[in-house]
């Protein structure tokens, strides 16, 4: 691509753009509001720099001019992309308690997950004693036609959605994984019917799971509440036997996070 120097990281004129474009913002949020002058100043460049950076800045919603021809401030595209992250604090925060309950209940570890640009990301685990070797599944990147927590978070999405992440051949883990989109697809449908999605070894072999949806304010499922233990512990009856006291604790974290049920 043209915007790289051939080793895959962005050229040096770029990188230096995106890093004074971050030091504006830096500056606005530090003193508030500042003229372009005083933006060259601090940041020891010429204005016409400051003026395109601004601009771009400007145009995206993240710096505002607070009057014609006057001083700028933080916009609220920076508000917008501050109450994303937000968003994912509020519920690993709220929910890393209803994980340690469920893990110390289940005697398996419990993930919350999130949607993450075609995949599923864990911001809360909690592993109970009985699974004391288990990964840390914090931050990682899982799959989403892969796991239990996936195919929830894929139910949620529009088929628009689903068909530009279900493009691209699926990657198979184990003999077990899922690789046929109009079977994966069936599975959706099926546990967005269930309330519930299991993933049998299709991930890693001997690992099994199971996930529940967890809504946001307006009822949209915003993550995935799983639980995974070994195959032999975790059998195929075992998983539909604790869904129930799935569904509650992630009841009460959509609570928590404003949704009621009708």
């Amino acid at each position: 691509m043209g915007n790289t120097d051939g080793t895959g990281r962005g050229s040096p004129a770029l990188v230096q753009s995106v890093d004074r474009a971050v030091s504006v913002l830096e500056l606005l949020a530090t003193h508030g509001e500042l003229g372009i002058t005083e933006l060259a100043r601090e940041m020891e460049v010429h204005k016409s720099t400051v003026s395109r950076l601004v601009s771009v800045l400007e145009s995206r919603g993240l710096v505002e001019q607070l009057s014609e021809r006057g001083k700028y401030a933080i916009g609220f595209g920076v508000v917008r992309l501050a109450g994303a992250v937000a968003g994912r604090m509020d519920l690993a925060k709220l929910g890393h308690p209803i994980c340690q309950e469920l893990a110390e209940e289940l005697g398996e570890t419990v993930n919350i997950a999130v949607s993450d640009d075609g995949a599923a990301i864990n911001v809360s685990q909690e592993r109970a004693t009985a699974a004391i070797a288990a990964e840390n599944w914090i931050g990682r990147r899982t799959p989403l036609h892969a796991t239990s927590s996936g195919k929830i978070l894929l139910t949620a999405m529009s088929p628009g959605q689903r068909e530009r992440i279900l493009s691209d051949p699926l990657p198979s883990y184990t003999p077990c994984t899922i690789t046929d989109v109009d079977e994966l697809l069936a599975t959706i449908e099926r546990a967005a019917k269930d309330g519930y999605a299991v993933s049998l070894e299709e991930l890693e072999v001997g690992l099994h799971a199971v996930a529940v949806p967890v809504r946001g304010s307006h009822g949209s499922v915003i993550a995935a509440l799983s639980a995974s233990g070994p195959a032999y512990r975790l059998s195929r009856q075992r998983l539909r036997q604790i869904v129930p006291t799935m569904s509650a604790a992630a009841g009460e974290l959509s609570a928590q996070l404003g949704y009621f049920a009708g």
